[in-house]
């Protein structure tokens, strides 16, 4: 049974918000009580920092979580350990540099069998359009690029950060050019849900945060509001901070 995908806007500020309903959500999906998740920060070269705010905020109150490092391996198994987790989060950084990586490592063909397992897969930024065919990307330097060697899990490509300065301009202009194929963009605190590759709705944890199909017709780009479900917040979910 293919699993499901869900992408954000936002890659590591999303993460820095312990308290965000998307965390939540997204291991709810998993039907389990206590979901194994895997946390795969190679886009930003398994930074340190990045690794202990996932722990942060996927604890062991909320999941079981693990995480591996690509940059310096130590588990023998790749296949076994990927393969056994509910959730595996991507997160945000340098697409381009991530997807080498995996290719090399082989990872790439491992998340898609953990998916067709029925395992959710997600995250933000980079950890959003890596499932899609391409999208528009920081990687290759200050100046926004179209990005097109994406995992092609999903049809056609996506821009994050649409409610950032530059994003939504690009993103149509690489429509209109032909650059890119026509596809999705979301705000940085909005998510997309498809079973399988089957889009089934968006939801937020902000007011105002937007999805959108976007697409080129005849020399003009199209949006279509995706309806989105906005999220209750039950308050800070993280664990208490230690005595001092």
């Amino acid at each position: 049974m293919t699993g499901q995908i869900l992408v954000s806007g936002a890659g590591r500020a999303l993460m820095e918000k312990r308290d965000d309903p998307l965390h939540q959500y997204t291991l709810s999906l998993t039907g389990k009580e206590n979901p194994r998740v895997l946390f795969l920060g190679t886009a930003t070269g398994d930074d340190p920092y990045y690794i202990v705010t996932f722990y942060e905020t996927y604890h062991s109150d909320r999941c079981r979580p693990s995480h591996l490092r690509l940059f310096h391996i130590t588990e023998v198994d790749l296949p076994s350990f990927i393969l056994g987790h509910d959730v595996i989060h991507v997160g945000g950084g340098n697409t381009a540099n991530m997807l080498d990586v995996w290719r090399r490592q082989g990872v790439d063909k491992l998340l898609h069998e953990a998916w067709q397992n029925g395992a959710v897969l997600t995250g933000g930024s980079a950890g959003a359009i890596c499932w899609f065919e391409g999208g528009t990307t920081d990687s290759f330097g200050p100046a926004l690029q179209p990005l097109n060697d994406g995992l092609g899990f999903l049809e056609g490509s996506l821009c994050p950060h649409y409610d950032a300065a530059g994003r939504r301009p690009l993103y149509q202009q690489t429509l209109l050019n032909g650059e890119l194929p026509g596809g999705y963009a979301i705000d940085n605190f909005a998510m997309l849900q498809f079973e399988g590759t089957s889009l089934v709705g968006a939801v937020a944890s902000q007011e105002g945060q937007e999805a959108f199909q976007v697409h080129a017709v005849d020399g003009r780009v199209v949006e279509e509001a995706i309806p989105v479900t906005l999220l209750e917040r039950k308050g800070d979910a993280g664990p208490p901070p230690p005595s001092s």
